[in-house]
């Protein structure tokens, strides 16, 4: 099954312009624990399916891309970054950075380094890369990370008369964003409710 976009590479742009856009300094080891969640919730809500081709590897610091590690480690690489994410990308790691975009680096570390996936990959030594397998093993049966539901769930508001609304960002001059596909579980409780 193709990646959802073409390289991690764009990915970690995205969150580094989204970061931006909301007046905070996107610390390296951040970034790498907000790609590794990415990877691993996307292939949870979409049945195994690579958010980005890439590959994790352990580190005493947790979790990290060692492309984006290389490429990243003098500041943002001066190479073309596509951060123009597909409608549903785009929705599912908003989803990401609203749920943990607010935590600190070490907040995500501790998140990152008590699944199993990551304990299993730094027993065999430092570098030792993670499973992808393992990666979705360790947040679909955890009880410790939320589930994909919690996650990805969207952002939701009351309007001035009180009904319950979903709030989007406002894109003026853009294309109209298409809308996620629904996660197995919102499917789940549309074929239950009664007619």
């Amino acid at each position: 099954m193709p990646a959802a976009v073409e390289t991690m590479y764009d990915v970690a742009a995205w969150f580094m312009d989204h970061a931006l856009n909301d007046n905070e300094y996107l610390q390296p080891m951040k970034m790498h624990r907000l790609l590794f969640l990415s990877q691993s919730y996307f292939a949870i809500a979409y049945h195994g399916r690579k958010l980005a081709p890439g590959i994790f590897v352990a580190d005493d610091m947790g979790p990290i891309e060692p492309h984006i590690f290389r490429a990243f480690e003098q500041g943002r690489p001066s190479f073309y970054l596509n951060t123009n994410m597909p409608g549903p990308v785009e929705t599912f790691l908003e989803g990401i950075w609203r749920r943990f975009g607010a935590y600190s680096a070490d907040k995500l570390g501790d998140i990152c380094k008590k699944t199993p996936a990551y304990q299993n990959a730094i027993q065999k030594g430092k570098r030792a890369e993670i499973p992808f397998a393992h990666m979705i093993e360790s947040f679909s049966k955890s009880k410790e990370a939320p589930s994909v539901d919690k996650v990805l769930k969207p952002r939701v508001l009351r309007s001035q008369d009180g009904r319950a609304v979903q709030v989007k960002s406002w894109a003026p001059g853009l294309r109209k964003v298409a809308e996620a596909t629904p996660l197995p579980s919102q499917i789940n409780k549309k074929k239950k409710a009664p007619k």
